[in-house]
């Protein structure tokens, strides 16, 4: 019992040092599961990813389950920080390193490349070569413009001239789409689209956002085809901006909304029926997109949001139009040239819809911003 005892105080003392009090995988506080062949501490929920892989990991609770001389010597010799220096020793600037908030999918594919693949030990230069390759090539499930059913296309992401083209057929030598490395954008959105690798890669094409709807049945697949285009846009990037550095530049690879959902949305007179309509707010491009469904492929439509000097504000609408529509807590949206309307169903949708708006108004504009805002207020 003694010894119990004392192996427990020490796997406690072992947990409270600097780089144990973090997850190993995704950085969550306090982690109270240990893998006793890497030597690392996890959270609960990569715990589970780390069950599938018993080859290379092998799990214990830090509390619950009986700890032996030899492991508690072992977990003192390893610890995350030590595990780190061997797993992530050559983790490539673009491979996206996912956090709590981050889709299974995403963790999954970075536990397996650590510890399963050993991507980052700097024992081979091939996986960082395939995802920087001049031709990188998938077959995906692909949602059609008009309507639910997925069709298998194949894309090719191209460092030669920074596109992602995807094709109807094997052999169809033309494209149906040619997509610019310049407003190119993917994000996973599983539950958007429905299945659990599902991602979604966004342009523009005109004055419009485009979105393409995807997935692979293989997670690798999904998720290399996902850090292969982080590979290419930050290749892209650095050709733009030479005299940026590549931390300056890796915040621009994915580009994520601050806030999505559906609101009611009248028109520009405040005469008009309100009308559901799913809105998307991006803080990177200050823009607000809306559109009937979130499926949707191309956008209805999209409101510039700049800076408090400069006319723009957000505040809670107390009124309520009688003009149709179902829900009651009411934004004003007011830019230079219109006052919006919105209504949310809940006060805490509200809230939140007011704290985003509120969050990019105080932000500063670049010049990029500014150049967005005139080219969209000419195209009004």
């Amino acid at each position: 019992m003694a010894c119990v005892e004392r192996n427990n105080k020490i796997l406690f003392d072992l947990v409270r040092q600097p780089g144990n009090t973090l997850c190993a995988d995704c950085g969550v506080p306090d982690p109270d599961w240990a893998s006793y062949t890497l030597g690392i501490f996890v959270c609960l929920n990569c715990s589970g990813i780390h069950r599938n892989l018993p080859a290379v990991s092998r799990m214990k609770s830090i509390r619950l389950d009986h700890w032996d001389d030899s492991l508690i010597e072992f977990m003192q010799e390893r610890g995350n920080t030590v595990a780190k220096a061997i797993f992530e020793k050559c983790v490539p600037a673009f491979f996206y390193q996912p956090l709590q908030k981050d889709c299974m999918v995403l963790k999954d594919q970075w536990i397996r490349a650590k510890y399963e693949r050993r991507e980052f030990t700097g024992e081979n230069e091939f996986f960082k070569q395939a995802y920087c390759s001049e031709l990188f090539e998938s077959t995906l499930w692909k949602k059609g413009k008009d309507n639910k059913q997925f069709l298998k296309r194949i894309f090719q992401l191209s460092r030669k001239d920074f596109t992602l083209r995807y094709f109807i057929k094997e052999d169809s030598k033309l494209p149906k789409v040619v997509i610019s490395m310049k407003d190119l954008n993917a994000v996973f959105q599983p539950e958007k689209i429905g299945h659990n690798h599902g991602l979604q890669i966004s342009y523009v094409h005109g004055e419009r956002t485009r979105n393409l709807f995807v997935y692979h049945e293989k997670g690798q697949v999904i998720v290399s085809l996902f850090n292969a285009i982080r590979a290419t846009r930050l290749a892209y990037l650095q050709r733009k901006h030479p005299t940026l550095r590549d931390n300056d530049l890796i915040p621009q690879l994915t580009r994520y909304c601050l806030k999505e959902g559906y609101m009611e949305k009248t028109g520009p007179t405040h005469r008009e029926p309100f009308k559901k309509r799913w809105f998307t707010l991006c803080s990177m491009n200050r823009k607000l997109l809306y559109s009937k469904n979130p499926l949707d492929a191309t956008e209805l439509g999209a409101v510039f949001i700049g800076t408090e000097s400069h006319s723009y504000s957000a505040s809670e609408s107390s009124g309520r139009s009688s003009r149709g529509g179902r829900w009651n807590c009411g934004i004003m949206l007011q830019t230079p040239d219109r006052q919006y309307v919105f209504m949310c169903e809940q006060h805490q949708e509200q809230k939140e819809w007011l704290e985003a708006f509120r969050k990019i108004i105080s932000q500063p504009m670049t010049p990029e911003d500014y150049a967005n805002e005139a080219n969209m207020r000419r195209g009004k």
